[in-house]
């Protein structure tokens, strides 16, 4: 799948990377910046940013790809996790994800057609006592299954 296109200039993302490039440990707080600005870390902006840093294209993927929550496309409007630690999996999450997965027609990082909801897998939301737990959007949700979370993604318009 190719990245979207980007709607931002070269500019705005080098001003935002030189902002950055002075200070101690700035990859990070960069990709933070860029996500929270446009969204996702566009692909566009990989060169410059490693321009901007000094540091090879390997050690930007490595870092894009290691933390979950940086993104390569747009998310949709809203964003599923679905927690995968063993705690959940020990009372079922794994079939829950299966089946919103399916439902949803979506591997993990997929976003519905209609761009309502991107689905993420997500290891540990800190509700173990209430597992399988999920978070739609900022909203933990506990004891989810599949028919709860059904109810959630018909709700958000998918």
């Amino acid at each position: 799948m190719q990245p979207a296109a980007s709607p931002f200039s070269d500019e705005d993302l080098r001003a935002l990377a030189s902002a950055h490039a002075g200070r101690e440990g700035p990859l990070l707080p960069l990709l933070h910046d860029i996500q929270d600005r446009f969204g996702h870390i566009p692909e566009t902006a990989h060169e410059i940013i490693c321009d901007a840093l000094n540091i090879s294209r390997a050690e930007l993927h490595g870092v894009i790809s290691f933390y979950h929550d940086f993104r390569q496309a747009p998310a949709g409007r809203h964003v599923l996790k679905v927690c995968r630690a063993e705690s959940c999996q020990s009372v079922g999450a794994n079939a829950v994800a299966e089946a919103v997965l399916a439902r949803l027609g979506l591997e993990w990082h997929g976003t519905t057609n209609n761009g309502a909801v991107t689905i993420e897998p997500v290891y540990c939301l800190g509700l173990c006592a209430c597992a399988p737990a999920a978070m739609m959007d900022d909203r933990v949700i506990g004891r989810v299954d599949a028919a709860k979370l059904d109810r959630i993604l018909a709700e958000a318009g998918a």
